[in-house]
């Protein structure tokens, strides 16, 4: 690209381009220079906005980060409608897109990217999965206190078992992700006995 161009809005170039090379080449093709030669610019772009490699992978993560904030306020808004396994489903699929999916992937290939991301006072585990299970948990807890699951449901747990059987389910499925109906399966397992009890 000629020197001198101006290009618009440049850091999100760069991480949409990030996301194309992650689903196409895995965690092992996402080095800078594919990264910016999927979106045409400069090789210098990238270190003009961001500190290092390893800077721009954790913004990367951040992005995703932001984007289960916002499942997981329409997620706690569907409490008291439809059925609570349906909320979850819908939920589970959107949070569980590819580029989520493979997000995870990334940061667990990347020990740097770890380190990066714990130095920023990320909260502990594997982001992503970390804040659906603390989305999934909330929810549940709002079903709870409406009486819509057993006031004993342990909603912690359960979350960790909805989150870590659907993350499971998509891992190693790229590009091709489970249906929904796969992802319901799982997720009506998970909450039938705590959805019988409130009933009995």
């Amino acid at each position: 690209m000629p020197t001198g161009v101006h290009i618009r809005d440049a850091r999100q170039q760069l991480l949409d381009a990030a996301e194309r090379v992650l689903l196409r080449a895995g965690p092992s093709g996402l080095t800078s220079r594919a990264v910016t030669t999927e979106a045409d610019v400069a090789k210098g772009v990238l270190h003009r906005h961001f500190a290092d490699f390893d800077d721009f992978l954790a913004e990367l993560v951040r992005d995703r980060i932001a984007r289960v904030a916002g499942h997981t306020a329409a997620l706690r808004a569907t409490a008291g409608t439809a059925t609570v396994a349906a909320n979850l489903t819908r939920a589970l699929v959107e949070v569980f897109d590819p580029v989520a999916v493979a997000v995870v992937g990334l940061v667990v290939f990347r020990d740097e990217l770890r380190a990066r991301l714990r130095d920023t006072a990320h909260a502990p585990g594997v982001p992503i999965l970390t804040e659906a299970t603390a989305a999934v948990a909330g929810y549940l807890g709002d079903e709870r206190e409406m009486g819509r699951i057993a006031a004993d449901a342990d909603v912690d747990a359960l979350a960790l078992a909805l989150v870590g059987g659907v993350h499971l389910l998509h891992a190693g499925r790229r590009p091709t992700p489970p249906s929904a109906g796969a992802v319901d399966l799982v997720v009506s397992a998970v909450v039938a006995d705590v959805v019988q009890r409130r009933l009995l």
